[in-house]
């Protein structure tokens, strides 16, 4: 933790020259996410030539535009499109091919959150199975962003969400936050092996759908309650321990098992604009319409960093450090 919190320093740097298909972005807010922690640690699929800006994901407004920039104008609220962009930072100058726009009407904290989680969340809902009205999907650490987003984007599309977080001392407040966002059902990891699953599963049927961002024991567990055939997606590994899956359910009840990365779903679609747009456009309207809002959030002025990444790294806590800048 505090090798982590040492490696960085704010410092003044100078503004890039504006390029003719370049960007003066003024960034407004950019969150502090587990894959921004795991690149300082060195520990991610994908590592920034050091010296580095941290920070994947957050909100800018454009302020001046290159002469060949014809898709952005002055005032427009602008995403990252890639990953490791360096968005903790006041001011920077950014490739136009890099940057997404998105609506300025929509509340700052959701698009400083919107191209990773809400994202991820989208992907693994939409790529896996064909989920219609009615079934459920199962996931662990949904008070996570991701598991936030998956709760509200469920709820939109009238899939049933059974919820796994881990025993805590706030538990009631966390399930009462997470009902209100639209869950189903919220249980503790040591639930999933009582027999009251089998009450949850008189009303709705077994998930066809499992979301795993655990891995180890969690991850077993989550699995008896897969229908047969079903696929859980991997995206995180939090207890840092490998998934262990009975021969039996491979062999009796022909599971599958699949990974997800939205920094690979975004270099496999470069080509694919409009998956992309289709995409964003959902999630702008779901947002627009009330039915997502940011994930539970605690905005930190940039000079502050330290205290906001060792919040960030800390356990149980459910809310995601935003920086503003």
């Amino acid at each position: 933790l505090l090798l982590c919190v040492s490696m960085f320093r704010l410092k003044e740097i100078e503004l890039a020259k504006l390029g003719d298909s370049d960007v003066h972005v003024k960034m407004l807010a950019a969150p502090i996410n587990p894959a921004d922690i795991n690149m300082i640690q060195g520990t991610y699929a994908t590592l920034s030539p050091l010296p580095a800006v941290g920070g994947n994901e957050g909100v800018g407004e454009v302020l001046e535009v290159g002469r060949r920039v014809a898709a952005l104008k002055p005032g427009d609220w602008v995403i990252p499109a890639t990953n490791a962009l360096g968005t903790w930072r006041t001011q920077g100058v950014f490739p136009e091919e890099t940057l997404l726009k998105v609506p300025s009407d929509i509340p700052m904290l959701c698009a400083a959150t919107l191209s990773v989680n809400p994202c991820t969340a989208f992907r693994m809902l939409a790529d896996f199975e064909t989920l219609a009205p009615g079934d459920s999907i199962i996931q662990n650490a949904a008070n996570s962003g991701v598991g936030q987003a998956v709760i509200q984007i469920a709820k939109a599309s009238g899939i049933k969400t059974i919820n796994v977080v881990r025993d805590r001392p706030d538990l009631p407040k966390l399930v009462e936050r997470l009902m209100a966002l639209g869950a189903d059902h919220v249980i503790t990891e040591e639930m999933l092996r009582k027999p009251e699953m089998k009450e949850i599963f008189k009303s709705i049927p077994n998930p066809r759908l499992a979301l795993n961002c655990v891995g180890g024991k969690s991850t077993t567990e989550m699995l008896r309650h897969l229908q047969p055939k079903g696929t859980m997606v991997t995206y995180g590994g939090m207890a840092k321990q490998p998934l262990m899956v009975p021969v039996s359910a491979f062999i009796f009840r022909d599971v599958r098992l699949r990974g997800f990365w939205m920094t690979q779903w975004r270099k496999d679609h470069a080509q694919d604009q409009e998956s992309l747009a289709t995409m964003m456009d959902t999630l702008c309207q779901l947002i627009q319409r009330g039915q997502l809002i940011a994930p539970a959030c605690t905005e930190v002025p940039l000079q502050d960093y330290k205290a906001a990444l060792e919040n960030a790294m800390k356990p149980f806590i459910s809310s995601k450090q935003i920086l503003l800048l």
